[in-house]
């Protein structure tokens, strides 16, 4: 029925719309006008897809003023569906045509953000907040900046001044959820993710409510427990052995108190996660559902998440924390899922040195020399900054990963004629039918280059969806283990040593 009269109301603005032709108005603009008024309608009525392709008309004998208009609405209803790489060079279009127009900033910020640029996106929202302090997206974008680099509480000021200038925008709570969360303030957070659920207009069938209501009673279920409750002394440096096993990093740690466990070292992966045998074995009981998502077939997949009342590795011990459960279990799969574990999942900074098999883990690292720095972008992941055939495009780190990897979007932009070389490639979400290998890419990161380089290249639509914005590659083992690899919170880097 709601769309039947938003047909009905699309038909009403198209006929209600003069078109007069003058000094002011054309044949031309007037049809823009329309399209814009439709796309207005439509976005309104949360179909932005089809409010997208609407803008996009409106953009065909527009005035300046109109395809701004045309641009921002065309750029907002791509972002919804998350349709990241046609964002991006609108967002170029739209700063070039009104380099001083506040809220255009703003949304070149969201845009560049969504691109994976997000080093490049601080910029914007610091021009746009000179040119009108009370541009409340750009503060959320301001805030969000700050998160990722470590600066909570400088981000938690941003966030807050968006909300008072914008109290009843969803996006904006939902993202004071997952800051509250990242302090490990779990009653706020669940706080406020109530508060973005009741903001929803049609809360009763949104699959995001759904996963938003799933969290918030996994955060409840804390109580008044300490989350990240690191026991001995907070400030220690941890130092663990560790082997390589089929180019993974191998951990031994207890879940529990329980039977000793072997933990992939994967900073890959959002949270620690236990296979169901591992969970049902440590007594571990599942207590909402979430989403995940990774390489594979799979795409976003449903998983069981829980709490540990402990985990240690080594003389790190950490109580209450999120664990995922696998479950159900992937079928078909070469080899059986693994445990895996994340010194950053839990907040804290870690040095792994290839050459000695030590992981160093703690809040904060000593300063070292290092040949190459490489900024840091923590959100949800590790992100850093590469160039694939001088573009810039951000790059999860991956310890769990085995080689260097660029998404199906990145390559598809590569104006190349070479061979698809097919591979058989499995990860998080199962095997990805569409991975090949791709000959003479030209990688970059800081100083250090990779010429006509053969890269793996994989579908990761469904990661980037999850996230916010657009994976361009992933970094693995083939990259790092070169280096002795610091990767160091406080001060939002990535230290590459010689080994």
């Amino acid at each position: 029925m709601r769309r039947f009269r938003s047909l009905v109301a699309a038909a009403a603005v198209a006929a209600t719309i003069p078109i007069v032709t003058g000094a002011d108005s054309t044949l031309a603009t007037a049809r823009s006008e329309v399209q814009l008024q439709l796309g207005d309608l439509l976005f309104g009525d949360e179909r932005y897809f089809e409010a997208a392709f609407a803008y996009d008309r409106a953009k065909q004998g527009a005035s300046d003023r109109q395809l701004v208009r045309a641009l921002m609405g065309e750029i907002r209803a791509f972002l919804r569906v998350a349709e990241f790489s046609a964002v991006y060079h609108e967002a170029t279009s739209l700063r070039a045509l009104t380099p001083r127009d506040p809220v255009a900033l703003a949304v070149y910020g969201d845009a560049v953000w969504a691109a994976g640029l997000l080093q490049e996106a601080e910029p914007a929202y610091r021009d746009a907040l000179a040119l009108n302090p009370d541009e409340a997206r750009a503060r959320h974008g301001l805030a969000r900046s700050l998160a990722a680099r470590g600066r909570l509480a400088d981000a938690m000021t941003e966030l807050q001044a968006a909300l008072a200038l914008t109290p009843t925008d969803s996006e904006f709570h939902h993202t004071l959820g997952s800051l509250y969360r990242r302090m490990h303030r779990f009653p706020e957070a669940a706080d406020a993710l109530e508060q973005y659920v009741r903001l929803q207009p049609n809360s009763e069938d949104s699959e995001d409510v759904g996963w938003a209501r799933a969290e918030v009673r996994f955060l409840r279920s804390f109580g008044d427990r300490v989350p990240f409750e690191i026991e001995d002394d907070p400030n220690r440096l941890h130092t663990v052995p560790f082997r390589l096993v089929n180019d993974k990093v191998i951990v031994r740690g207890r879940v529990n108190g329980r039977s000793p466990i072997d933990f992939a070292l994967d900073t890959g992966a959002e949270d620690t996660a236990l296979t169901q045998r591992a969970a049902r074995r440590a007594g571990v009981q599942s207590v909402a559902r979430t989403l995940s998502a990774g390489v594979g077939d799979g795409g976003l997949r449903g998983l069981q998440v829980g709490r540990l009342n402990s985990l240690e590795i080594g003389t790190l011990k950490v109580n209450n924390i999120p664990v995922l459960i696998k479950t159900p279990p992937l079928r078909g799969m070469p080899a059986r899922e693994a445990e895996s574990f994340s010194p950053l999942a839990l907040g804290l900074s870690m040095t792994i040195d290839y050459r000695t098999h030590h992981v160093i883990i703690g809040r904060t690292l000593p300063e070292e020399p290092a040949v190459v720095e490489l900024p840091l972008r923590m959100h949800r992941l590790a992100i850093v900054r590469g160039l694939v055939n001088g573009e810039p495009k951000g790059f999860v780190v991956d310890t769990g990963g085995e080689v260097i990897s660029i998404s199906l979007s990145t390559a598809n932009a590569l104006p190349h004629n070479y061979r698809h070389i097919p591979l058989q490639v499995y990860g998080a979400s199962g095997w990805d039918a569409e991975a090949y290998l791709l000959p003479f890419v030209t990688l970059a990161f800081n100083t250090i280059e990779y010429a006509d380089w053969s890269v793996v290249v994989l579908n990761l639509h469904r990661p980037s969806v999850l996230l916010g914005f657009r994976i361009g590659g992933i970094v693995g083992q083939a990259f790092l283990g070169k280096y002795r690899v610091s990767i160091d919170l406080p001060r939002s880097v990535v230290r590459l040593q010689e080994r």
